[in-house]
């Protein structure tokens, strides 16, 4: 009796220890996996978007456009539409450095250009890849000037072949997208693409000249909208005018605030 006692006893001590060990090495993987995760996430640097936000890109065009479109009667906001849907704004092999091509042009700058590929529409929505030599610019600005250029002469066989885009010619910015589709672009809803970012991004303000600009200091919780309500201007303006990439505002900053 006493011999089958001590069996049990040490039969249950020995299940007690292989249980215990179990616990033990499951608490230590437990551990070692929480470990690992804490300084995998500690490891870890937060993926920051340093690219040029649409507004940042426009506020480094506009003022030009601007001027371009008032000398040249030709309307600004469908330059910088065109700008940015052309080179996603500034973002693509063509549109960034060092070939600074902001609307697609075809050829040679000053003997200077770059061979890529690119998509053409037959005019009916087909889609095609093709090879092309593009010119290749010193600068946006350059871009803008033979952009302008373009415009006003023509091409060799006919110098008033994009004359249906004046000012003076059209009753509205609408018209000049409609006479580019189909002209300028093969892109056969080319006009809507160029439309709807000139309504998103507010770009006919840039058809005016400015009648008032003032500086502002930002305060203690302000915030785009705030500012936006106060001044009657909109929200994608003001990051526009201050080349902002971000919506983020710090108490102290200054501001250009803008009227036409």
């Amino acid at each position: 009796m006493v011999t089958t006692n001590i069996k049990h006893t040490m039969k249950y001590m020995l299940n007690f220890l292989k249980g215990l060990m179990i616990t033990v090495v499951v608490i230590c993987i437990s551990f070692y996996m929480v470990t690992q995760l804490f300084n995998t996430t500690e490891r870890e640097e937060p993926v920051v978007d340093d690219r040029p936000s649409v507004e940042e890109f426009i506020g480094e065009i506009a003022e030009t456009a601007r001027d371009l479109g008032a000398e040249n009667d030709l309307y600004a906001s469908v330059m910088i539409a065109q700008a940015i849907l052309e080179s996603e704004h500034g973002q693509s092999g063509l549109g960034s450095a060092p070939n600074y091509n902001l609307f697609g042009m075809k050829g040679s700058y000053q003997n200077n250009s770059v061979t890529l590929e690119t998509t053409e529409d037959d005019g009916s929505g087909n889609l095609s890849t093709i090879m092309a030599a593009f010119r290749k610019y010193p600068s946006y600005e350059a871009s803008m000037q033979d952009y302008v250029k373009l415009m006003r002469n023509g091409v060799s066989w006919n110098k008033d072949f994009y004359a249906g885009v004046f000012k003076s010619n059209t009753t509205a910015y609408t018209d000049a997208t409609k006479f580019l589709t189909g002209s300028y672009a093969t892109d056969s809803s080319y006009n809507e693409k160029l439309n709807t970012l000139i309504a998103k991004y507010d770009l006919q303000q840039y058809d005016s000249p400015v009648k008032d600009k003032k500086t502002i200091t930002v305060a203690d919780g302000d915030s785009l909208m705030k500012i936006a309500e106060v001044y009657n201007v909109k929200v994608t303006s003001i990051k526009q005018w201050n080349q902002l990439r971000t919506d983020r505002l710090e108490a102290g900053q200054q501001l250009n605030i803008y009227h036409y």
